[in-house]
């Protein structure tokens, strides 16, 4: 499957949005996307928003699509996948981007040997920014991944990592960005403390982190070594990091993946 006219998603909530609206930005035509969602206002608005075909049935998808994302919680997975497995051909690639849930444990709603990618991405597929992980089923054949990890690349970064390693990457990149909005949030109630006014204070705790995040990617350098560049001796940055220390910034942050990383395998029944 070295190209696809067609895309199909079950459900069609944040994430499937995120996804859909990289892809209408980027170059996937947006009468090539079917979205199956059972409620009718959600329908209406993604066809408003992105021109794009919905359906409330979920195998209409499934029958004239030739990639199907799997886009529902996790914990409705054993609703929908018999409906899906009944209408799925061997010509179809089966996308999943269900937190916890292996492609072992997908494949084994479908007969003879279904072709799976599991794939990881986050919200900020919203503006072409996706941090995505994705790793192949044991049936999926190379120009498959291929295919995935370039729809993905539309939407952001996309990386291919190993099935056991899909968990530490739903846990950093899936949920991290809730973790940078929470940093985001607390920069600049510092800024208003200190006595900026709210919307300043945002304005340049977003851009801080922004502009951080942008030099640690484009110089390639690692961010201690950058971090060290602006820690001048006895100076204010410094001050502020030895804080970040004591209160256990970090340790807080590796704590955040770690628990969201074993919320994903709690999820998978592992």
């Amino acid at each position: 499957m070295a190209s696809v006219a067609s895309i199909g998603f079950i459900g069609g909530g944040n994430m499937a949005e995120a996804i859909i609206k990289g892809l209408v930005r980027g170059t996937f035509p947006a009468g090539g996307i079917l979205v199956a969602e059972l409620e009718e206002r959600r329908r209406t608005l993604l066809e408003e928003r992105y021109g794009i075909r919905t359906t409330a049935e979920l195998d209409e998808v499934v029958r004239t699509c030739e990639v199907v994302v799997l886009a529902v919680k996790p914990q409705a997975v054993a609703e929908v996948l018999p409906g899906v497995a009944a209408h799925f051909s061997g010509e179809q690639l089966l996308v999943s981007i269900l937190a916890g849930v292996s492609t072992a444990a997908l494949e084994a709603h479908f007969d003879g040997s279904p072709r799976v990618v599991r794939v990881m991405p986050n919200t900020p597929a919203l503006v072409g920014a996706a941090a995505t992980g994705l790793c192949p089923g044991q049936f999926c054949r190379h120009e498959d991944l291929l295919l995935v990890q370039r729809l993905f690349e539309a939407i952001g970064t996309a990386l291919v990592v190993s099935e056991k390693e899909m968990d530490a990457v739903t846990g950093l990149s899936g949920s991290g960005p809730a973790y940078v909005y929470t940093i985001i949030e607390a920069l600049a109630d510092g800024g208003v403390l200190e006595g900026l006014p709210r919307p300043t204070a945002l304005a340049l705790a977003v851009q801080t982190v922004l502009g951080a995040a942008k030099l640690v990617q484009e110089s390639g350098e690692h961010p201690a070594a950058l971090r060290d560049k602006v820690c001048s001796p006895g100076g204010t940055t410094i001050a502020g990091v030895k804080t970040l220390e004591e209160r256990g910034l970090r340790a807080a942050l590796m704590g955040a993946v770690s628990s969201a990383s074993r919320r994903s395998r709690e999820l998978g029944g592992k």
